[in-house]
C-alpha cells in the first residue's frame, strides 16, 4: 500500500507542479525574491483549464475533488469555479467480470437472483457503474462500485493530507483553513459516496418526503438486493431534463415542469432539510405525463434547522432588495466575518442586483446573485460552511436547469408564493412587527437612561477629566512599511544635511562621499512608495475594480 501511495504521490506532484511554479512566481518574481505580479482573469482560466486536464488525467478521486471545488467559492477564483463545473462524473465501465464478482461477493448468483441481466453498463461513474435487470416482470437498475476504487481513493486520500502543508506555502491563512476544511470534507464526502446504504437510506427518505407530491418521482430501493457495494432500485425511465425539442414533441408544458422543479427543491431545502445535491440534468428525467424523476442520490446533504430559517430570511431579503437584511443574514449563516467593511460589501451587493435586475424591478436572477456573491466571496475571502456551500451550488445548478426549460422563468416569484403558501412570509411579518416593538421599547427606555450618564459625561469633559486613546488598526506589514520610511527619510535628511555642512565647512571630496551615501538611500525610500506592498489609501474591492473584472470577462 505504501509503494503504491509513493508512487501516486510522484504522478500527482508532476501533474501539479508546473502549475504550483506559476503560483510561487505570482506572490515572488524570482521565486525567492522581488515584487508579485498581478494575474489578470485570462491568465487564471487558462490555468484553470490546465488543472481541469489535469483533474482528469488523475482520475476518479480528484474528479469527484473538483467536482466539490466547485462548490467552494471561497477557496478559488470565479474562473475556477466556473471551468470545474463542468466536470461530469462519466467515464467508461469498468469489466463486467469484475463489477459481476462484486456483485456476487455481496448478493450472491446474478443468473439466479434475476430473471435477465443486460452486461452493458447504462452508465459509467467514477465511483460506480449501473446496469439493467428485471426481476418478477420489472425492471430494475443495479448500481455496483467500481471494482478496486477503494484502495485508489485511500492512496490517493493520503497523498492528498501530505500534499496539504505544501499547498498551505501558497496561499493566505485564511485558505489554509479553508482547504484544511475542505481536506476533511472531502474525505467524508467520498467515503459516504461510496457507500450505497447511505445512499439507499438518502433515497428512502427523500422518497418519503416526496411521495405525496404526484408530480415526482423517486425510484423505490430494493434493501434485500442491497449492500455497502451494491444498490438496486426500480428503474424509471423518462426523457432527460435537458432535451427540449423531446419535451416540445410530447406536448408539456415546460414552465410547469421548471416550476415544480423549483418548488421541490424548496421543500427539501427549507422544510425537509435533507436534499438530492447533485441535480445536473443527467439526474433528472421527465416522464411522459410530465412527472420529473430524480437519480443518484450520492450526493445529498442535510440543512439544521436554523440555516433553514436564515436562508428564508436570505430569499426574502433579496425580494425586497434590502442591503442591510442580505448582509445580516450572511453575518448570522457565518458566512461573512462581523468585521467586514459592510460599505464596501454594500456596494457590492447593490452591484450584484443591479447586474442581475432587468426592466423590471422584480424580475432577477438569484442566479447572477449568487454568482456574484461567490465573486467577492473570493476577493475578500469568507469561509463557507459546507453544506452551505453545497444549497447554494445546488440553488444555481437548479435556476439554470429551469432556465433553460423557460429562459422567462422568474425564481424569485416562484419562490415568494411557495414561501407565502408554506406560511413563512406570514411569519415573517409577524417577526418584523415584534422587532420593531422591541426596538420601539429599548428607545424608551434608552430616552430615560441617556440623558443623566450624558450630562455626567459633559461634566468630565468640562473638568477635563477625560482622555482620548487612539488606536491605529493596521496590519504589522502597513506599519512595517511607515516605519521603514520615517528611518529612511531621517536617514536622507541626515545625509543630505551632513553633505551641505562638509561642502560649507570642508573639502569638496568630504561633502561628495556623503552626497554618495545619500542617493542609495533615497533610491531605498522612492522605492518603497513605488512598491503595491505599501500603505494603500483605497480599497481594493471597489464598483470600478468589479466593473473591471467583468470586462475581462
Amino acid at each position: 500500500m505504501n509503494f503504491r501511495v509513493y508512487r501516486r504521490f510522484v504522478v500527482v506532484a508532476y501533474q501539479f507542479l508546473p502549475l504550483l511554479l506559476a503560483y510561487a512566481r505570482d506572490r515572488k518574481r524570482f521565486f525567492l525574491f522581488g515584487s508579485g505580479r498581478r494575474v489578470t482573469a485570462e491568465t487564471r482560466r487558462k490555468r484553470a483549464q490546465a488543472l481541469l486536464n489535469s483533474l482528469l488525467t488523475l482520475g476518479p478521486t480528484f474528479i469527484k475533488l473538483g467536482q466539490l471545488l466547485s462548490t467552494r467559492p471561497d477557496i478559488l477564483p470565479p474562473e475556477y469555479v466556473e471551468e470545474f463545473e463542468s466536470l461530469q462524473d462519466d467515464v467508461p465501465p469498468a469489466d463486467w467480470r469484475e463489477a459481476k464478482q462484486i456483485f456476487e461477493e455481496d448478493i450472491g448468483p446474478v443468473e439466479t437472483t434475476f430473471d435477465e441481466f443486460d452486461t452493458e453498463a447504462i452508465s459509467g461513474a467514477s465511483l460506480g457503474q449501473v446496469y439493467i435487470a428485471s426481476l418478477d416482470d420489472q425492471q430494475v437498475a443495479v448500481k455496483i462500485r467500481r471494482p478496486g476504487i477503494e484502495d485508489l481513493v485511500e492512496a490517493d486520500l493520503r497523498v492528498i493530507r501530505w500534499s496539504l502543508p505544501i499547498l498551505m506555502q501558497f496561499v493566505d491563512d485564511t485558505r489554509s483553513f479553508s482547504l484544511e476544511t475542505l481536506a476533511d470534507e472531502f474525505e467524508r464526502t467520498i467515503r459516504e459516496e461510496m457507500n450505497y446504504e447511505r445512499e439507499r437510506r438518502m433515497l428512502e427518505e427523500i422518497g418519503g418526503n416526496l411521495a405525496d407530491n404526484p408530480k415526482v418521482r423517486v425510484p423505490v430501493a430494493l434493501p434485500e438486493l442491497s449492500s455497502k457495494r451494491v444498490l438496486t432500485m426500480e428503474y424509471v425511465g423518462g426523457t432527460k431534463i435537458s432535451q427540449i425539442d423531446n419535451l416540445d414533441s410530447l406536448g408539456l408544458d415546460r414552465t410547469t415542469l421548471a416550476e415544480t422543479l423549483q418548488r421541490v427543491y424548496l421543500q427539501m431545502i427549507v422544510q425537509d432539510g435533507v436534499f438530492h445535491a447533485d441535480p445536473h440534468p443527467g439526474n433528472l428525467a421527465v416522464q411522459d405525463d410530465g412527472t420529473i424523476v430524480f437519480y443518484d442520490f450520492g450526493m445529498s446533504g442535510r440543512v439544521d434547522p436554523f440555516i433553514q430559517e436564515k436562508i428564508i430570511d436570505f430569499y426574502m431579503a433579496i425580494a425586497r432588495q434590502d442591503i442591510d437584511d442580505i448582509l445580516d443574514t450572511l453575518v448570522e449563516m457565518g458566512t461573512l466575518s462581523p468585521q467586514a467593511d459592510r460599505e464596501v460589501m454594500a456596494n457590492v451587493m447593490e452591484l450584484a442586483i443591479a447586474d442581475a435586475r432587468g426592466e423590471d424591478i422584480e424580475q432577477y436572477r438569484v442566479q447572477q446573485i449568487i454568482q456574484q456573491v461567490e465573486d467577492t466571496i473570493y476577493e475578500f475571502p469568507l469561509r463557507l460552511p459546507p453544506n452551505l456551500a453545497l444549497v447554494l451550488r445546488v440553488a444555481t445548478v437548479v435556476e439554470g436547469v429551469c432556465v433553460t426549460l423557460d429562459e422567462d422563468f422568474d425564481f424569485i416569484e416562484v419562490a415568494t408564493d411557495y414561501l407565502r403558501e408554506q406560511g413563512f412570509i406570514e411569519e415573517s411579518a409577524r417577526g418584523f412587527i415584534e422587532d420593531r416593538v422591541t426596538e420601539a421599547r429599548d428607545f424608551g427606555e434608552s430616552m430615560v437612561r441617556v440623558p443623566p450618564k450624558l450630562e455626567n459625561t459633559l461634566d468630565r469633559v468640562e473638568r477635563g477629566d477625560v482622555t482620548v486613546q487612539l488606536e491605529i488598526s493596521d496590519d504589522e506589514r502597513a506599519l512595517d512599511t511607515l516605519a521603514k520610511r520615517l528611518i529612511l527619510g531621517g536617514l536622507l535628511s541626515a545625509t543630505v544635511m551632513a553633505s551641505a555642512v562638509l561642502y560649507a565647512f570642508s573639502t569638496l571630496e568630504a561633502s561628495l562621499v556623503a552626497a554618495a551615501i545619500s542617493i542609495p538611500v533615497a533610491a531605498l525610500l522612492w522605492r518603497s512608495f513605488r512598491t503595491r506592498k505599501g500603505i494603500r489609501a483605497t480599497p481594493q474591492f471597489t464598483r470600478q475594480s468589479l466593473r473591471e473584472q467583468r470586462d475581462e470577462k
